[in-house]
């Protein structure tokens, strides 16, 4: 497989193929961006199917991890790893420790964190053997799991949305069907409930489903219909490509906002959704959250009030996007890339200028 030639292949800066027979590892560490800082994104644990399928994985979310930084003006840039979880038992310290040597074999260009299969624990383990992880304290005024400000965020990127598109200034009432009861969408599931609002739940956990029903009278539905259940919001907040050329047309919703990297199966998915007529919180500007919260951990000024703020602030720039694409006639996502874009190219003209200076 030829990586420059991958269609998710985005002029990444530096893509490492880590493998330690002894331990099982086989992981890929893909640096998409470093013009704004060191690239920072977390670790994925997950079967992939084939090398092919978690090669893109990491193209993709490492790419969405620099457009997520620079929308949530933060001095980083963009990474992201995956892990292949090898097949039968094996020894998981061992192995996050192997990773976690490659990790440090780059010197800091790319940091780690909690995502997807893994936990604060496996970072515990990795940190065993490199610095470069984040996401770690376990104290929330500190820093820590990053998913409670993950969930915090997409929380206000769903009442921007609803405002935006349904008009009301309240969630009292409003339907959110969510994809997904892991760390994230638990936390989602409170703060929707606390607000009034009426929720249904899929998992592929049967007892996360049997948990939102007691603790939030949530109704349950099943994997496959969650796609196309009546409501007024989806949040997908579980995998990526949840959207794409089979799953529009059968959506019931008039908004999608959730926590889910990489939601779009395509660049083309989000005209699709315009077409539509549904509004599309662009992933990596509404679940920046736990992003802005690892950043201050890792500039060692982790203050929470100050924290909150900023990612209450992705209600700002959600109501930013949506405006600019209704006055433009452009998808969300386009608009939310374009404006990415731009912010990592003036990054790009501001070194070079630096470098000429000097």
């Amino acid at each position: 497989m030829s990586v420059f030639s991958a269609v998710d292949f985005s002029d990444h800066e530096l893509v490492v193929f880590a493998r330690d027979a002894e331990t099982g590892l086989k992981a890929i560490i893909a640096v998409h961006s470093t013009v704004l800082g060191p690239a920072v994104g977390g670790c994925r644990m997950w079967k992939y199917g084939s090398d092919e399928e978690a090669a893109r994985d990491a193209l993709r979310l490492s790419k969405g991890m620099s457009h997520k930084n620079a929308m949530a003006d933060l001095p980083l840039g963009g990474g992201k790893s995956v892990i292949m979880a090898p097949e039968g038992n094996f020894d998981r310290q061992a192995l996050l420790q192997a990773f976690g040597r490659a990790i440090d074999s780059l010197g800091g260009r790319y940091i780690t964190a909690e995502d997807v299969g893994t936990s604060v624990a496996d970072m515990l383990t990795i940190r065993s053997v490199t610095p470069h992880v984040s996401g770690l304290s376990s104290d929330p005024t500190k820093g820590g799991d990053p998913s409670p400000y993950t969930a915090l965020g997409v929380y206000h990127g769903i009442r921007a949305s609803v405002r935006h598109k349904l008009g009301k200034a309240s969630l009292e009432g409003v339907t959110v069907a969510v994809q997904g009861l892991g760390n994230v969408g638990r936390n989602l599931c409170g703060l929707l409930h606390r607000d009034g609002a009426k929720l249904i739940v899929t998992d592929i956990s049967e007892d996360r489903v049997a948990a939102a029903v007691s603790a939030y009278g949530a109704k349950a539905a099943s994997l496959e219909d969650i796609l196309s259940v009546e409501a007024d919001v989806l949040a997908p907040c579980a995998l990526g490509a949840v959207l794409n050329a089979k799953t529009i047309p059968a959506l019931n919703v008039p908004v999608v906002a959730g926590a889910a990297n990489n939601q779009l199966a395509t660049a083309q998915d989000g005209e699709h959704l315009r077409e539509r007529g549904i509004l599309y919180a662009p992933d990596y500007v509404i679940n920046a959250g736990g992003i802005i919260a690892v950043s201050h951990e890792i500039l060692n000024d982790f203050e929470q009030s100050r924290v909150i703020a900023k990612v209450e602030a992705i209600d700002d720039r959600l109501t930013q996007i949506f405006t600019e694409a209704d006055r433009d006639g452009m998808a969300t996502a386009a608009v939310a890339d374009r404006l990415a874009e731009a912010k990592i190219a003036a990054g790009r003209k501001g070194k070079a200028a630096a470098v000429q200076a000097a």
